[in-house]
C-alpha cells in the first residue's frame, strides 16, 4: 500500500508539469501565429480603405420650417432656399413634405421654391415661389407652400417691364411723401433726420393699433394716425430739437441726437409690438384690376391717387399760401427772413408738424405695398429716403419727388437685371453717379464755397 500511497501523492505534481507544459506551447504557437495575423490585417487594410466620417453640420439656434402641398398631398424633392444677412443655405422636402433649415440669427430672410424641382403640372402662383420671413418672439417660424395645379406661363420682358414700371411708380410716389417731409427739415433746420425712418413705422403702427388691435373702422383707424403722426412731430420739435437750437447746438451734434433718437423709438416700438409682421386690413388684395398686361389692386389704385393727391396739396402750400411763402423763404436764407420779420421758429414748428405727417402717410402706404408691418420697417428704406434728397437736390421738395420717382422706378426696373437683393443697392449707385457730375442734385442749386 505504501507505493500506491507515494505515487498518489506525487501525482498533483505531475499534473502541474503537464499543465505548464501545455500553456507554455500554446504561448509559443500564438506567438509564431501574430506575425501572420498582423500581415492578414495589413493586407486588408491596404485592400478596404474606410470612408471618411461626414462632419458634422453646424448647429444652429433658430430654424425655418415648413412643408410643401400639392391639393392637400405632400410633395417630396422640391428644393427649398433660405437667404438673407449674407447667409444662404438650401434643403429638399422629404416624402412628408416636411422640410427644416437652420439660421445663425434673428433677421428677415427670403424663402424661397425652386420651380423647376416641382413635378409636371404644379405650378405657383405669381409671386407665390418667394417670402420674405422672420422670427418673432420664438425661435422657430413656420413658412408652407401650399400649390395647386395648373399650367405654367411665361410673361414677355415688355409685359414684364410695364408692370413693374407701374410698381416703380407706385413705390416712388410713396416714398416722394417720406422724402419731401425730410427735405423740408432739412431744408429749415440744416438737420439730416436719421430719426424720420421711425416717423413712417410711427403711422402704420398707429393703424394697427386702431384698425387692428381695437378693431375700430379703417378710415377711422387712418385719420388718428396721420393725426398722431403729426402731433408726434410737434412734440419732438418742442421737447428736443427748439431747446436744442436755442443754445445753438451744431448741425452735426443735432445729427447725431437723431441717430440716438432713432435707436431709442426703433427698439421701442420692438418692446411694444413685437418683431412679428403684422397685415392690415385689406393688404392682400388680389390683383384683380387688368388694363393689358398691367396687373392692379385696389389698394395699389388707390395708395397712387392718395399720393398724388398729398403731393399736390404741399405743392398748393409750399407755392399759394403764406406760410408756404414763408416755409421757402426760411429755407432759402433763415436770417434774412428773420430780419423782414417771419416767425423762423413757427415756421419751422410747422414744417416739422407736416413733415411728420406726410412721413406717417407714407409709412401707411408702405406697410400696403409690402405689404405688412413691422417695428423697424421705416428703418428699411430710410438709405431710400436719403438717395431721393440728395438725387433731388438737398433742401428742395420738389427736388425730392423728382428724386424719389427716379429710385423708385429703378429699384423695380433693376429686378430684371439684377437679383431683388441688390436692387436698393442699385438706386444707391444711381446717386452716386448722378452726384458724380451734377454735385448740387437734379434741381438743387449751385452753392458758391468760401
Amino acid at each position: 500500500m505504501e507505493p500506491t500511497q507515494s505515487v498518489a501523492k506525487r501525482s498533483p505534481g505531475r499534473w502541474l508539469i503537464v499543465l505548464a507544459v501545455l500553456l507554455s506551447a500554446l504561448t509559443l504557437s500564438g506567438i509564431a501565429a501574430s506575425p501572420a495575423m498582423a500581415e492578414d490585417v495589413s493586407a486588408a487594410s491596404a485592400t478596404e480603405t474606410p470612408e471618411p466620417t461626414p462632419a458634422p453640420e453646424e448647429e444652429f439656434e433658430f430654424h425655418f420650417r415648413g412643408n410643401v402641398q400639392f391639393d392637400g398631398e405632400p410633395l417630396e424633392g422640391v428644393v427649398i432656399r433660405v437667404e438673407g444677412g449674407g447667409f444662404e443655405a438650401d434643403t429638399e422636402t422629404g416624402p412628408d413634405g416636411r422640410w427644416e433649415i437652420g439660421v445663425p440669427e434673428k433677421a428677415t430672410y427670403t424663402v424661397s421654391l425652386d420651380e423647376d424641382t416641382l413635378p409636371e403640372g404644379v405650378v405657383v402662383a405669381e409671386g407665390g415661389a418667394s417670402r420674405e420671413a422672420e422670427f418673432g418672439l420664438t425661435r422657430n417660424a413656420s413658412v408652407n407652400f401650399f400649390l395647386g395645379e395648373g399650367v405654367r406661363t411665361t410673361v414677355s420682358f415688355f409685359d414684364q417691364f410695364l408692370q413693374r414700371t407701374v410698381n416703380g411708380l407706385n413705390f416712388g410716389l410713396l416714398l416722394a411723401l417720406a422724402a419731401i417731409g425730410l427735405s423740408l427739415i432739412f431744408g429749415t433746420t440744416g438737420l439730416s433726420n436719421f430719426a424720420h425712418a421711425e416717423l413712417i413705422t410711427f403711422g402704420a403702427l398707429m393703424v394697427l393699433s386702431f384698425g387692428v388691435d381695437l378693431a375700430w373702422p379703417l378710415w377711422a383707424a387712418i385719420g388718428i394716425a396721420l393725426v398722431l403722426s403729426a402731433a408726434l412731430g410737434w412734440g419732438l420739435d418742442a421737447a428736443i430739437w427748439k431747446p436744442l437750437r436755442r443754445k445753438g447746438v451744431g448741425v452735426i451734434q443735432l445729427m447725431i441726437v437723431s441717430i440716438g433718437l432713432s435707436l431709442a423709438l426703433r427698439y421701442t416700438y420692438q418692446y411694444f409690438y413685437g418683431g412679428a409682421t403684422r397685415q392690415l386690413p385689406g393688404a392682400t388684395l388680389p390683383s384683380d384690376i387688368r388694363i393689358g398686361p398691367i396687373a392692379l389692386s385696389w389698394v395699389d389704385v388707390v395708395s397712387m391717387a392718395v399720393s398724388v393727391v398729398a403731393i399736390l396739396a404741399v405743392a398748393y402750400f409750399l407755392l399759394r399760401t403764406r406760410i408756404g411763402k414763408a416755409t421757402r423763404a426760411v429755407s432759402d436764407n433763415p436770417a434774412l427772413a428773420s430780419a423782414s420779420g417771419i416767425d423762423v421758429n413757427f415756421v419751422i414748428r410747422i414744417v416739422w408738424v407736416l413733415g411728420a405727417g406726410l412721413a406717417g402717410l407714407s409709412g401707411i402706404l408702405w406697410a400696403y405695398f409690402r405689404p405688412g408691418v413691422s417695428w423697424d420697417m421705416g428703418f428699411q428704406i430710410l438709405l431710400l429716403v436719403f438717395a431721393a434728397v440728395t438725387l433731388g437736390g438737398l433742401g428742395t421738395a420738389f427736388g425730392a419727388l423728382v428724386g424719389a420717382v427716379i429710385v423708385g422706378l429703378f429699384v423695380e426696373l433693376s429686378t430684371l437685371w439684377l437679383p431683388s437683393d441688390m436692387k436698393y443697392v442699385g438706386a444707391l449707385v444711381i446717386m452716386i453717379l448722378v452726384l458724380l457730375f451734377r454735385p448740387q442734385g437734379i434741381l438743387g442749386r449751385r452753392e458758391r464755397i468760401g
